[in-house]
This record gives C-alpha cells, sequence and structure tokens, in this order.
C-alpha cells in the first residue's frame, strides 16, 4: 500500500516532507500536519484530527469529507443519530426534542455499504435533502423502510453555521488543492 510505505519511509529518513495531493483520505492516512488551500489561499493548518474535527470554515469541512445540512449547521453523516421516536433521537439527553435540535425527516432511500448504512433523509419542516450514515446494527434495529418518519438530530456539530460560510462550501468542488506535511 502506498501510503503506508509513504509513512514508513518518512519515519525512518526523518526528513520534512511535502506531499500535494486531492486525495483527502490519503493526506488524513500520511500526514503529521496538514495545509488545506483553496485557490492559492491557506485555510487551515493543523493535525489531521484537529482540521477534520475542527474544520476553520465550511470550506474545510466540505472538502475533508461528506457533510449534511441540519438546522442551518454542517453535520458530517456519521454524526447524525437517527432514531423512531424523539426520545430515541436524543438517547437518553436531558433536553426536550426540541433543545437539543431533533428534527423528523422521512426517509427516502436505505443503503447498505457494508459494515455501515446510508440513509437518506427529507427534513419533514424544510424539505431539505440530507444523509446520515449509521452501522448496520442499528439499520437492522431500526428497520428503516423507505417512506418511515424518524427523528434524527446531530450528535457532534462544528461550530460551522451554514448561513455565514455557504459561498466558501460551494466552492469545495472548485479549484482547491491540499497540501500535507509529514
Amino acid at each position: 500500500d502506498l501510503r503506508a510505505w509513504l509513512r514508513r519511509l518518512h519515519d525512518e529518513v526523518h526528513v520534512t516532507t511535502v506531499l500535494v495531493t486531492h486525495d483527502q483520505a490519503e493526506a488524513l492516512d500520511v500526514a503529521d500536519r496538514i495545509a488545506v488551500l483553496n485557490k492559492g489561499r491557506i485555510e487551515q493548518v493543523g493535525s489531521p484530527t484537529d482540521v477534520y474535527d475542527t474544520p476553520a470554515n465550511a470550506f474545510v469541512m466540505s472538502f475533508l469529507g461528506a457533510v449534511s445540512t441540519l438546522n442551518g449547521t454542517l453535520v458530517r453523516p456519521h454524526d447524525i443519530r437517527v432514531g423512531r421516536n424523539p426520545e430515541m433521537a436524543i438517547a437518553g439527553g436531558d433536553g426536550t426534542a426540541e433543545s437539543v435540535g431533533v428534527v423528523r425527516a422521512v426517509v427516502d432511500r436505505v443503503v447498505t455499504l457494508g459494515f455501515e448504512v446510508r440513509v437518506e433523509l427529507t427534513s419533514a419542516a424544510t424539505g431539505g435533502f440530507f444523509t446520515a450514515q449509521i452501522t448496520r446494527g442499528d439499520a437492522e434495529a431500526l428497520a428503516l423502510r423507505d417512506g418511515d418518519t424518524v427523528y434524527v438530530r446531530a450528535t457532534r456539530v462544528p461550530p460551522i453555521a451554514l448561513a455565514a460560510n455557504a459561498s466558501r462550501a460551494d466552492e469545495a468542488d472548485k479549484d482547491e488543492s491540499t497540501l500535507t506535511s509529514a
């Protein structure tokens, strides 16, 4: 595997290495530090964990992986909890459904992707389309079918409001590069 070889080579030679790639998975796997560039401008520099978990803006978040829009914020699909009722979506939280951002949605499609399941959803309130990724075990327990009503909420939300960064998120599909330094 090329990634493992690059990482071993860097560790053995102990020389600063710069790798330019558009492959986000490769950058996250190989690098000690990542710089995300957008049209030649550095958007964020940090460890792979910091850049992924605490993106500086919507562009960085969108560039490093799939995102969904839920309650006006960008959320990673694997950070969305799906339940049959609002209480299940809260999962033991102390607040009411409204206070923790539970959204009623309709299941459009359930797609099994090996060890995980992608649930394609439409918000009942806004009509907006978004996706959630859940484990196969959760999907089997929920027995989701097209047309089912479910309740969802974000379990972890980076502090990125969609409205403030919409234009930056739209740029994610345009001229960009990822620079990694191991």
